[in-house]
Formats: C-alpha cells, sequence, structure tokens
C-alpha cells in the first residue's frame, strides 16, 4: 500500500501543464547507499590487498601504490604474481591506470618477478594511458624478445588508429610484417578502422585483398568492416557478395552484429524495410544468457523509428538473468523518446529507481534532457529537485542541460546560477558551457538594457577565461540600450587578449556619445 501512495505522490509531482503521462517514474523506498560488500578473502590475501590499493586516493603522489606492494610484501612474507596480475585488472576495470602502471613497474624492478609478454603488452598500454604514445613507443623498442613484441605490438598499434596516424600505423604494420613477426586478424582490423574513421574506405578494400593473399583469416569484425566500405566505395551489389562469402567461411559464425551492419547499410540505401527483416533476423542470434546486442538493436530499431521494435527488445532484455546495468536503462530510455514515446521511457526511469540502489544522475540526465528539448521547463525543475532529495550529485550535464531550458524560457537569473554550478565542477571535469548559451544570455540582456546583469555576467566569464567578442558587443549595447556609458570595457577586452574588429569600433564610438546630461 504504501508503495502506492509513493507511485501516486510522484505521479502529482511530475505530471505538469504539458501533457498527461500516464507512466510516470515512480519513487524507490530502498536506501540511498548499499552497505558495504564483503569480498572473499583467497588464501592469499588477493582481496585484502586489492581493497588496500583501492583505497589509496587517486592523487596520492607518485609510487603509492608500490609502496603499499613493498609494505605488504614485506609484511606478509611474500606476494605472489597472480596476486599482483589480478590486483592490476582491478586497478585497470576503475580505471586507475597509474597505480596498475606502478605495480607492473614495481614486479619488473625485482628479480624474483619476470615479466610475461601479456605484462608487456598490458604495460605498453598503461605507459600509453599515463604518459603518452611517445613513451609507448620507446618502451616498445628496448623489448628483447619477439613474443614480448608481438604481444605489445597491438596496443602500440591501437595508439596511433586512437590519435589517427595513417603514417605511423602503416609504417608500423610494415615493419611487423618486415621481421617477421606474425600479424593476426586483429592489427588487420585496427588498420583497417583507422582507413573507415580517415574516410579512405578504399584503402580497406586493399588491406582485405591483402589478407586473401597471405592466407590471414578474417573475422566477424573484418567482414563487417569490409561490409562498411564496400557500401562506401560501390554500392549494394559488392556489399552482398562480401556477406555470401561470409556465409561461406567455415570459420566465422555469423551473428547479430553482422545483420545490424546490414540493417545500416539498407537503411542508408534507403531500403527501410530490408532494414527491419536485418534486425528481425538479429534478434534470432541474439543469447538467452547474455545481454551483449540487446541495446544495439534496440538503438538499430529506433533510428528507424520502429517504436514496436524497441519496446520488443527491451522487453526481451528484461527476461536474461541478472541485473540490469543503468546504461541499459539509459538505451532503452534514449531509444524511447527518440520514437517519441516519452510516457514509457517516464516509466522505465521508474522502474530503474525502483531496482537501484544509486541515484545516477546519467540516468535522469535522459529524461531532463527530454523535458528540456521538449519545453517542459517545469517538469524538469521537479525531476531536478527529485533527484536532490534523493541524495543524487548533479554533474556538469546536469547543469548543462536545465542552463539550456532556463534560457529557453528567458530565466536568465536561473540559467547564470545553473552554469555557476557546473563551472563549479571544473576539478572533476573539463566542461564548457555551450557558446551560443552563453550568447543567448549576453543578448537577453543587452536587449533588456540590464546593465548590472550584463556586467555581472562577463565577470563570472572572466574568472573562467570564457568571454569573447561577441559577448562584450552584447555587453555595450546593453549599455547603450540602457543610455549609460560604459567604463573601461575596451581596456576589459585588451586585458582578455581579444583582438577588436570594426563593428566593436563603431559601438564604442556610438556608446560614447551618449548624452550623460
Amino acid at each position: 500500500m504504501a508503495a502506492v501512495v509513493r507511485r501516486s505522490r510522484l505521479l502529482a509531482l511530475l505530471v505538469g501543464a504539458s501533457r498527461p503521462n500516464p507512466r510516470p517514474f515512480c519513487c524507490s523506498s530502498s536506501s540511498s547507499s548499499a552497505p558495504p560488500a564483503t569480498a572473499r578473502e583467497d588464501g592469499d590475501g588477493g582481496d585484502l590487498l586489492s581493497r588496500c590499493l583501492l583505497r589509496i586516493p587517486r592523487k596520492s603522489g607518485r609510487a603509492a601504490a608500490a609502496a603499499a606492494v613493498e609494505r605488504w610484501a614485506r609484511e606478509r612474507g611474500r606476494v605472489s604474481p597472480p596476486e599482483l596480475r589480478r590486483d592490476v585488472v582491478r586497478l585497470r576495470r576503475a580505471r586507475r591506470y597509474e597505480q596498475a602502471l606502478e605495480i607492473l613497474s614495481w614486479m619488473d624492478s625485482h628479480n624474483d618477478f619476470r615479466l610475461s609478454p601479456s605484462d608487456h603488452m598490458v604495460r605498453l598500454e598503461l605507459i600509453a594511458k599515463v604518459h603518452g604514445t611517445s613513451q609507448a613507443e620507446e618502451y616498445y623498442r628496448k623489448l628483447s624478445t619477439a613474443a614480448s613484441k608481438k604481444a605489445a605490438s597491438f596496443p602500440l598499434l591501437h595508439c596511433y588508429v586512437t590519435e589517427r596516424n595513417v603514417q605511423k600505423a602503416e609504417t608500423f604494420m610494415a615493419e611487423l610484417q618486415r621481421y617477421g613477426l606474425p600479424v593476426d586478424p586483429h592489427s588487420f582490423n585496427e588498420i583497417m578502422k583507422l582507413y573507415v574513421a580517415t574516410c579512405q574506405y578504399e584503402k580497406v578494400l586493399s588491406v582485405i585483398y591483402l589478407m586473401k593473399r597471405n592466407n590471414i583469416p578474417r573475422n566477424v569484425l573484418s567482414y563487417n568492416i569490409w561490409m562498411n566500405a564496400c557500401a562506401e566505395v560501390s554500392g549494394l551489389a559488392s556489399v552482398q557478395s562480401a556477406f555470401k562469402e561470409m556465409l561461406n567461411d567455415d570459420m566465422v559464425e555469423v551473428g547479430w552484429s553482422t545483420y545490424c551492419t546490414l540493417a545500416n547499410i539498407f537503411k542508408k540505401y534507403g531500403q527501410s524495410s530490408k532494414a527491419l527483416a536485418c534486425l528481425r533476423t538479429a534478434e534470432t542470434k541474439l543469447s538467452s544468457t547474455g545481454r551483449l546486442g540487446y541495446s544495439f538493436i534496440m538503438t538499430c530499431y529506433a533510428a528507424l523509428n520502429d517504436r514496436d521494435g524497441v519496446i520488443r527488445l527491451w522487453e526481451a532484455s528484461k527476461i536474461v538473468p541478472g541485473r540490469i546495468p543503468a546504461a541499459n536503462y539509459m538505451s532503452a530510455m534514449v531509444c524511447l523518446i527518440k520514437v517519441g514515446d516519452i510516457g514509457r521511457a517516464e516509466w522505465t526511469f521508474g522502474s530503474w529507481e525502483a531496482e537501484s540502489k544509486k541515484h545516477d544522475v546519467r540516468v535522469s540526465n535522459v529524461l531532463l534532457g527530454a523535458y528540456v528539448r521538449n519545453g517542459w521547463i517545469e517538469k524538469a525543475e521537479r525531476l531536478h529537485l527529485h533527484m536532490l532529495e534523493k541524495g543524487a550529485h548533479p554533474n556538469y550535464k546536469t547543469w548543462e542541460i536545465l542552463m539550456e531550458g532556463f534560457v529557453q524560457s528567458k530565466q536568465m537569473d536561473k540559467a547564470v546560477n545553473a552554469m555557476k554550478k557546473g563551472l563549479s565542477l571544473l576539478k572533476t571535469c573539463h566542461w564548457r558551457p555551450p557558446l551560443e548559451l552563453l550568447e543567448a544570455i549576453a543578448k537577453y540582456f543587452e536587449e533588456q538594457g540590464s546593465v548590472e546583469d550584463a556586467d555581472r555576467f562577463i565577470k563570472v566569464l572572466q574568472k573562467f577565461n570564457l568571454t569573447s567578442l561577441p559577448l562584450y558587443k552584447s555587453l555595450l549595447g546593453a549599455y547603450i540600450n540602457a543610455d549609460i556609458v560604459p567604463q573601461n570595457i575596451p581596456q576589459m577586452i585588451a586585458g582578455d587578449q581579444i583582438d577588436m574588429d570594426e563593428e566593436m569600433d563603431q559601438l564604442i564610438i556610438r556608446a560614447s556619445k551618449i548624452d550623460i546630461t
């Protein structure tokens, strides 16, 4: 009964004047924080060491993780390589790359340990993340065995692909082949992904030809990239030819990802019925014990504006055993909103709230953005307040969405306040408010002749180096519209190292002629 009362109260909270929503999100009666999980302690105390390492502050200074391992080994008498490798995996999963790298470096510095080729692969990947590609290249050059070089070659190639450095990637692939290091399908897939990212689709076809000539087996990803390149270069006939070759390849199992690839190609060519047929086939390839693929196919249905397909995939995914991750709820909500079913997206959000013990604003931001895009700023504010009451912590995206909504509804004081709260998070992110929103706020103050508001606004922006010439033009326009002579604006512009233009010069001349009598 209590749950029904809570749901009805929240219904009254969210249903605004915009339109009735028969299925709003619901409140969860669970606590905002889960009790700490009790980790299983294995015989080596590995979980205990992991927990010690994960408790080290992220900005604790250099070698804090290595010092912790050294102390652990001294107190316990020993620490095993499998134990340390498990710790590295856990630290990488937690995105504590520096600490994971410290542990591998500590292992390398002790004669009791010998890094395996897999260790070198992981270490190079971590070096690239922490110190950049140049240091990863230097580490690769120092590797002494062919096995280590072979294992570490893929993450180095991935660095070049991530940076879209075609020349280095091609040179490195040629070097691998010249020195006789085995090159597997994964390396060829990486270079093909690079060609796709840089729109060099003809080169993808050349890589496929090279793989065939050298009897290098293709995997599912190889065929999917090949078909996409064919679609860009030579049309549907060549796509179907590549797909036929894939069907005849006994080493490859055609799964849901390939049918999704075909669906996207048919959609691009305007053949929606064939795209939908491919997606229905893709559904038959999904596992009943794992969630992989459900959200992707659902996204494909949303792109085709197939509401029934989105709902069918979401309902099917809920039958899969295990907890549904927040990311899956977000994906479902995005797809439902895209096909115009905000009511069901709200209901999905309510289901997430009922199941989750954490109040992740990334999920509520999906709904918040939909409200703002539809002009429902009051509903957006109610949802925001609801999440705050639940103990959620807004992130920069929350404030950006609210800022946009307040600008749309001409509530500029609230928009500036939301911007300030977003900027207060700069210690943990690199967010900058969109320029169009800043200019819209400045333009509003200009049109209203709100000199004090415009002044306060520009001073906030100066603190974060966000000023620009259009913003100063609006500030000057506010003075002109208010018939007030501005003070020190040219000096402020010079101090911010912004170049003036002819229009700004004319505005300054115009402002200087304001009659102050």
